[in-house]
């Protein structure tokens, strides 16, 4: 692994934990086993490395989801597959989404940290937009308004099953989206 990659990962780690203003360059670079100004090197300022974390985290997390059309095809429900990356990061990961943090810290971000935030939740939108239509076929506003609502569900259910110390508030709001749940 690289250092930048090592770099990305420890500031990803320490983010998912508690948001852009829970990491520093000492801290990563001491993490990693670098000099402070090995990471500047790589990251001038820390919106540069909070930029680069909302891209990557959305490039990876769209990429683990996979295309809604070929997983209908593989007779994969691609909204369950979606519910199971919120609930793997929340029970296994035992952490936030990257982007969901940031974008309750919206107002307090570099702007260019705020773009890409912005980009997750518009590509996510998008992505069970998507799915929805292959799946219910009707009309693309009800298709996009049930996607807000399931994506605002999903960060908000992590969200308070982190602040109430359990994930059956999780489990609880999941079933309003998997078919025969609820």
């Amino acid at each position: 692994m690289s250092k930048k990659e090592a770099i990305l990962n420890a500031a990803e780690n320490k983010a998912r934990l508690g948001g852009y203003n829970n990491f520093s360059f000492r801290e990563l670079a001491n993490e990693v086993g670098i000099k402070s100004a090995s990471v500047h090197y790589h990251f001038p300022t820390k919106a540069d490395l909070g930029a680069e974390l909302a891209k990557r985290y959305t490039e990876n997390f769209l990429q683990a989801l996979g295309e809604p059309a070929l997983l209908i095809v593989q007779g994969k429900d691609p909204i369950e597959r979606y519910i199971e990356l919120f609930r793997h990061a929340l029970i296994a990961d035992k952490k936030m989404c990257l982007c969901g943090l940031f974008g309750a810290e919206s107002d307090a971000l570099p702007q260019k940290v705020k773009r890409y935030t912005t980009l997750f939740f518009e590509k996510n939108i998008d992505w069970l937009q998507c799915a929805i239509e292959k799946l219910e076929g009707g009309t693309t506003v009800k298709a996009r308004n049930k996607a807000i609502f399931i994506l605002s569900l999903l960060e908000g259910s992590m969200m308070m099953s982190k602040v109430l110390n359990t994930n059956e508030i999780f489990s609880i709001a999941t079933k309003f989206i998997e078919p025969g749940k609820n």
